[in-house]
């Protein structure tokens, strides 16, 4: 086992750049591409991510394991990881609730793993100081996390405190900044449902230039995305109900972007599309046509 190596087992979009920082600051990433896309694996080739020839080997190479996947299937891959016998640092950087953390924790108790409780915000990690790793839990493991991103475009940033805390300031943060597009959308299609959809878009551009009101071209970004806030709402509904605040709001977010899960991955989507779905009421399964394909 490295010092230095890192596993991550299914680098998408923001995994593989995650993974890519700790690669410029030093580490060996490994990664497994056992039915994975060509996309996927394109990915991993362009950032330096090395194969391993199954979940076993990444388990016994690697110091440190980092979960970076859809909310839903967090659960999952810890409990894949813990099949494996691994013997190290498991940092959970997904948008999960600090409730589901502690289930993640629960996973691996008994184990010689320590778990790490990660958030990410921001982009995926460029050039730039915008994309910030929170990391709380216990010390020596999060100081650990902490050194592989030394230099790199992703900024660690440690909180005081146990486990959850992470997940709840990175779930407190989405609340405000994705609901923030449901919202957006469900006031263009009331507006879009009485005829006054571009007199709505002109006044926003002019008293809220800065946020997704402002133009539909701003809402288009949630469409592609939309399979993934879902289930991050229901996250952020059950972190909600864990303190008593009201979870209405993330579970019409929720609603919302369920709406929207036909154009997964879909760039060309329009925030005019979107909104269309709202208004007309269709789910998933009625945004096709009869070719089977999402439509534009």
């Amino acid at each position: 086992m490295g010092h230095r190596d890192v596993g991550i087992l299914h680098p998408g979009a923001m995994g593989a750049r995650v993974a890519a920082q700790a690669v410029t600051a030093g580490a060996v990433v490994r990664w497994l591409p056992q039915g994975r896309s060509a996309a996927t694996r394109a990915r991993a080739v362009e950032y330096g991510l090395r194969s391993a020839a199954n979940i076993q080997e990444l388990a016994e190479t690697c110091e440190v394991v980092l979960s970076v996947c859809p909310p839903a299937a967090a659960l999952d891959v810890a409990g894949q990881v813990a099949a494996a016998g691994f013997r190290g640092v498991y940092v959970d950087a997904n948008a999960v609730s600090p409730e589901r953390m502690a289930e993640i924790t629960g996973v691996f108790e008994g184990s010689a793993v320590t778990v790490v409780d990660g958030g990410i915000t921001g982009p995926p990690p460029r050039e730039t100081d915008r994309t910030r790793l929170y990391l709380s839990g216990d010390d020596t493991a999060v100081a650990r996390v902490a050194a592989l991103f030394d230099g790199s475009a992703l900024i660690p940033v440690t909180l005081a405190g146990p486990i959850g805390r992470a997940s709840a300031l990175k779930l407190a943060f989405a609340a405000y900044n994705k609901i923030s597009y449901a919202l957006a959308a469900q006031a263009c299609a009331l507006a879009d449902g009485h005829g006054v959809l571009d007199d709505l878009l002109d006044l926003a551009r002019q008293m809220l230039p800065e946020t997704p009101l402002a133009g539909t071209e701003h809402l288009a970004a949630a469409g592609p995305r939309a399979w993934r806030w879902e289930p991050e709402m229901r996250e952020i509904a059950q972190a909600c109900r864990g303190v008593g605040v009201p979870s209405a709001f993330a579970e019409a977010a929720a609603e919302t972007f369920a709406r929207w899960e036909a154009h997964k991955d879909d760039t060309a989507v329009t925030g005019e599309r979107l909104i269309a779905d709202l208004v007309q009421g269709t789910s998933p399964s009625m945004s096709r046509d009869r070719t089977g394909l999402p439509l534009r």
